[in-house]
């Protein structure tokens, strides 16, 4: 009997245990659940679709020069949404305005399910928009475009509106008491670019001077600015146009000896860790992988289920002005390139 009493025992402990056990697994800190949502992405970050619709195929054809760590993100996020949907993603790129729309032409010729383009070069654009529209091909603009993305037929337009951007720069600036600011644009051509530094110089309180730099030559674009710092001591701001900039107008900046603050549109990790040790003012974001990922998103939507976004307006995704109180939050975001 006493055997028996023991063995009764030693299963009820067992019992118990499982339990237990799985009641702390339950109830023990939202860590267990936090791994399972983990893998979960990951796995479907690994290659498997959310739905069984057919093997699309979407291209994406920027004005991206080579090494833009900007359109990095926006890749990103669009292939992250193409593994969900079951996309095929193809990308392509040329900041000449001639070449992009080549490239577009031949994402046509071979009948893609869906296009995604920017309009940095509206005019240089708009008639091979035309034609994907005309060959049946949806379109969705992302980044540049706003102002003409509908009336060249696109579904609609994901971005930020680079005006208000800009008056956003402005605003900030004001805050900061700044007096003079240098706006470095690094494309010329690029209307985007033009509308950020004119937004900017209508709310600043100060004065704002352009200069034109080639943004695909880093020690051109570094040498401008030190050039521009030396011989202008009374500017105390530069803003650069995009992340891959910033760096090297600090770097133009120390090597001038000038005090001025470098403050940058568009956030990559090292954009971050810069704002978190001070040695830039602020970002100003506008979620380029929201970008990528509700482009395909979108035209993904559009052939499965007639959708449109926007009601004929753009989507906005920003702008967020990002200070050091929140860089450090977004830091993880950038270094696996998703901010």
């Amino acid at each position: 009997m006493a055997t028996v009493r023991r063995g009764a025992r030693a299963t009820t402990a067992a019992v118990l245990a499982a339990v237990l056990g799985t009641a702390l697994a339950g109830c023990s800190d939202t860590g267990g659940k936090r791994a399972e949502e983990r893998a979960a992405r990951e796995a479907n970050a690994g290659g498997r679709a959310a739905v069984n619709t057919p093997k699309w195929t979407f291209a994406m054809v920027t004005h991206s020069g080579d090494g833009d760590t900007f359109w990095d993100i926006v890749q990103s996020g669009a292939k992250q949404a193409a593994v969900k949907d079951n996309i095929k993603f193809l990308y392509a790129h040329n900041e000449e305005g001639k070449e992009q729309a080549q490239l577009v032409q031949s994402y046509i010729d071979q009948k893609v399910d869906g296009l995604i383009v920017t309009l940095a070069k509206p005019d240089a654009m708009k008639s091979v928009v035309n034609k994907a529209r005309k060959a049946g091909i949806p379109v969705i603009t992302v980044n540049s475009g706003a102002e003409v993305s509908k009336a060249f037929g696109a579904l609609t337009h994901i971005g930020q509106d680079e005006t208000i951007a800009g008056e956003a720069v402005g605003d900030e600036l004001n805050k900061r008491g700044q007096k003079k600011a240098l706006c470095v644009l690094h494309e010329q051509g690029n209307v985007g670019l033009e509308q950020r530094c004119d937004g900017a110089a209508k709310t600043f309180d100060g004065k704002m001077e352009k200069i034109y730099v080639e943004g695909t030559n880093m020690p051109d674009v570094q040498s401008s600015i030190e050039a521009k710092l030396q011989s202008d001591k009374g500017i105390d701001t530069v803003l650069t146009l995009g992340a891959p900039f910033a760096d090297t107008a600090a770097k133009a900046a120390d090597q001038a000896g000038s005090e001025a603050e470098i403050d940058t549109f568009d956030l990559n990790a090292k954009v971050a860790a810069a704002l978190q040790d001070d040695k830039l003012g602020f970002a100003v974001d506008q979620q380029p992988y929201l970008q990528g990922y509700e482009a395909v998103d979108l035209l993904w939507l559009n052939r499965y289920n007639a959708d449109v976004l926007g009601g004929g307006k753009p989507v906005l995704t920003g702008p967020q002005i990002i200070t050091k109180d929140d860089a450090a939050e977004l830091a993880s975001y950038t270094k696996r390139g998703t901010r």
